[in-house]
């Protein structure tokens, strides 16, 4: 991989600058359109000493939070950046977070200062992070800004691990109920084989399956990962490619109460960086660009594109939210209330408590609704392969 310098415009019309590891011209253009960046210039750069040697790999939600506490910590301490770098450096728990300080210190010392050292990692770093940053030094407030980053990625990791814990017990009762079944075909139907030959009998069409699938499996086991494996890569390509994940993220948003929790946890982090970014002194449209860049799903992100067009001729937040067509009227008034008493900051707090608690009832909805659904898909399970296995001896009885 080469080291590119690009130039990209915002949706401000601010210039900004970066560095960027890639394999050609064309995948820094597309990653840094993918930043939500209009890219201008790039180009390749000679192996520059403050980069050589380096290997940074991704941070970790934690290693993320770990290295802005302590630095938060330290520098409400009163200890210069540089101290507060060299200390992470030795004594950071994680060698990433290690690494990422020394790396820091070197930018730092050669001039840079701390927002453009950690733009130059936009792998490590999400451009909410960055743009934050660059607030505080910009506002003077940099401690206020970490705080409030802090809370933004502490507020990132509980709505991520509500999502997986609703969806962890079904994964689990799911990857289970197939080991059983494989169990079943492949060691359980063939001991059974002699004693179903020996009635001299047809089988039942589902007890010939059964028996010609355990047979099969057995003798070919190696299709299993095989199969397991093509699954997985198809579903991880169908992930990556632009035209079916789009395809996936509309019907996501179309599957009742899948939509509500893809939704509320799209609106949470946008409307937590939307009211983060507007308190620390950030404008109105960068705060909106800010927000969009925490949507995964591409048609929410081109929705908020609307409304950044609408502001930029000169609507209002709530006129441009409301142009976006994917925000709940209770957003949009208490948006509008704040605009108009001038309390926004105040009335985006309280709709990113409203869309918490929304969240938690969306995401106890479905953990209630999965275990009866889940105990429907597994007794339907063990009806069909205990009347594959029982059925040939009822017929023998009955005769």
């Amino acid at each position: 991989m080469a080291k590119f310098e690009y130039e990209a415009e915002k949706w401000n019309g601010e210039h900004i600058k970066g560095r960027i590891d890639a394999k050609s011209e064309a995948e820094v253009k597309v990653r840094v359109r993918n930043m939500g960046y209009k890219p201008i210039t790039v180009k390749a750069l000679s192996k520059d000493k403050n980069f050589r040697g380096v290997n940074l790999q991704s941070l970790s939600l934690k290693e993320k939070i770990d290295f802005t506490q302590t630095f938060l910590t330290l520098n409400k301490a009163g200890l210069p950046i540089i101290e507060s770098l060299i200390f992470i450096e030795k004594d950071a728990a994680s060698r990433q977070v290690r690494m990422l300080a020394q790396e820091i210190k070197k930018q730092v010392i050669s001039g840079y200062t701390l927002s453009d050292t950690i733009a130059r990692y936009p792998g490590l770093f999400e451009p909410v992070y960055i743009g934050l940053a660059k607030a505080g030094e910009d506002s003077g407030e940099l401690d206020k800004t970490f705080e409030r980053l802090i809370e933004l990625l502490r507020k990132q990791g509980d709505i991520k691990a509500k999502v997986i814990s609703a969806l962890t017990y079904p994964a689990f009762v799911l990857i289970l109920a197939h080991a059983v079944v494989l169990v079943m075909l492949m060691f359980v139907f063939p001991a059974f084989k002699d004693m179903f030959d020996q009635q001299g009998k047809e089988l039942p069409a589902i007890t010939a399956f059964c028996m010609t699938a355990g047979e099969f499996l057995k003798e070919k086991w190696a299709v299993i990962p095989i199969g397991i494996a093509g699954i997985v890569g198809t579903i991880i390509y169908l992930l990556k490619w632009e035209v079916s994940r789009r395809r996936i993220e509309e019907l996501l948003l179309k599957i009742p109460l899948i939509s509500e929790l893809v939704k509320a946890s799209s609106f949470s982090n946008f409307l937590t960086v939307m009211q983060i970014g507007y308190d620390a002194g950030i404008p109105i449209l960068d705060c909106l660009y800010l927000s969009r860049t925490t949507l995964s799903n591409s048609v929410m992100q081109d929705a908020i594109r609307i409304s950044i067009k609408r502001m930029q001729a000169g609507a209002h937040l709530s006129e441009a939210l409301k142009a976006a067509n994917i925000f709940p009227k209770m957003i949009l008034f208490m948006v509008s209330t704040g605009e108009q008493s001038g309390r926004l900051g105040e009335l985006m707090t309280q709709c990113v408590s409203h869309i918490d608690q929304q969240l938690d009832i969306i995401v106890d909805t479905i953990g209630k609704l999965i275990e009866p659904l889940l105990l429907i898909f597994i007794g339907c399970l063990v009806c069909f392969l205990a009347l594959a296995l029982y059925l040939p001896l009822f017929q023998s009885y009955s005769v």
